[in-house]
């Protein structure tokens, strides 16, 4: 069976990976029908962990294979670095978004007059977006490395679908503190992550066709990536003043990504 998954077509390996992210955001947001009450220790540390993942993630599988399959040639990697950076930020302007606890005056994007709780889901959409697109482009990575690019792509998946299950949960129990049911809760936060299996066939796609630009579009994963969690996911776990419980969380989770890629990779 492994055998045959490493040779089945990289887009649709994308796909189910993507999936499987998307199913653990889903699973991430049901605890809002076991969770009672709010604990913003638990978020924060949730959020950390997902920065860490996302930091590690970067580097050991996007970042670090962008210079090895350039040869050694650092450019590719930092054009490809600055241009996924670039488009998150220009995504940030341009999508309306609202992140959880902040009142009205904090939207950021466009005014299009959007209710808050759809404002809450294009935020984490936001995050969702570069790690759809970086299990995409690993998983297109093997159309032109062949089948040793298998267990680094898996590796990724597995570790943004586990920063995925304490994501879920950071937005489904705030939007449940915003007065809204359980059932809506959990309905918003899980599809706040459906944008996964998209980009991530997006992502594979176009590095299954052009070889030229693997390099580019790993690093370009890793550009929007960091851009997120530099921009979005660090400050609003340190938001609440638990500093250190997202910071060791994030070093938990960059040491896990990182095991992960070496064990696998």
């Amino acid at each position: 069976m492994l055998d045959s998954l490493k040779n089945s077509n990289p887009v649709l390996l994308a796909l189910l990976g993507g999936f499987f992210t998307y199913l653990v955001t889903l699973i991430g947001s049901a605890l809002v029908f076991f969770v009672k009450k709010e604990s913003k220790k638990l978020l924060d540390a949730s959020l950390g962990f997902a920065a860490g993942v996302m930091i590690a993630a970067s580097f050991w599988s996007l970042l670090a294979p962008a210079i090895e399959i350039s040869g050694g040639k650092w450019h590719p990697a930092l054009i490809g670095f600055l241009l996924g950076s670039f488009f998150l930020y220009i995504l940030d302007k341009v999508i309306p978004h609202l992140h959880p606890g902040l009142s009205d005056d904090k939207k950021e994007g466009f005014n299009f007059n959007l209710k808050r709780i759809t404002l809450f889901v294009f935020a984490v959409t936001l995050h969702n977006i570069p790690e759809g697109l970086a299990v995409g482009v690993t998983f297109g990575a093997m159309k032109h490395i062949g089948s040793n690019a298998f267990f680094p792509a898996v590796a990724v998946t597995l570790g943004i679908g586990i920063q995925n299950f304490p994501e879920g949960f950071a937005i489904s129990i705030p939007l449940r503190g915003e007065g809204i049911s359980r059932t809506k809760s959990f309905f918003y936060g899980q599809l706040s992550g459906i944008v996964e299996p998209f980009s991530a066939v997006l992502g594979a796609f176009f590095v299954s066709i052009f070889s030229e630009i693997l390099p580019y579009a790993l690093a370009f994963a890793a550009g929007a990536m960091i851009y997120v969690v530099v921009e979005e996911i660090i400050p609003e776990a340190q938001r609440s003043g638990n500093s250190d419980i997202a910071t060791i969380s994030s070093i938990l989770g960059f040491a896990v990504m990182m095991v992960l890629d070496v064990a696998l990779g």
